[in-house]
């Protein structure tokens, strides 16, 4: 697990002062995923197509990303499981990750978030066997 730097004193600033960022950091989120859940990924021609697949006609671990996005903001979790694990995987992550910097925001204590190299490497080795597998013939369920 990452470790948590939470020895420097308590915030001086007013609460909503403290929350601002964390504030702010939500709604570029939510209104990234309101466009994304409002402009349909699956119908051409509203959003660019990979590269990586345009060129070489591999999965790159974001494909079906949008599409992901745009069945979670619709509710869908089969759905956006079936278009990008990885994606569903990394917006839960984010939802536990900035619920953790507002209950220390709250609290008065500053969240330092410090991976160690060893959590960085496990993280890019689990994308790329997921980037592999998708790619392999009998990864055709990983696929979007």
């Amino acid at each position: 697990m990452p470790v948590v730097n939470t020895d420097s004193p308590r915030e001086t600033r007013s609460l909503p002062g403290r929350l601002a960022l964390p504030a702010g950091v939500l709604a570029a989120v939510a209104g990234a995923f309101a466009y994304v859940g409002a402009v349909d990924p699956n119908e051409p021609g509203h959003y660019p197509v990979c590269p990586l697949l345009r060129l070489t006609g591999l999965y790159c671990p974001g494909c079906g990303g949008l599409r992901s996005a745009h069945a979670v903001a619709h509710g869908d979790l089969l759905t956006a499981l079936r278009d990008n694990a990885a994606a569903v995987v990394g917006c839960l992550g984010f939802a536990v990750l900035w619920t953790v910097w507002v209950v220390h925001v709250v609290r008065g204590r500053p969240l330092r978030v410090e991976p160690s190299s060893a959590h960085l490497w496990t993280v890019g080795a689990l994308l790329l066997v997921f980037t592999v597998v998708r790619n392999l013939p009998f990864g055709g369920w990983l696929r979007p």
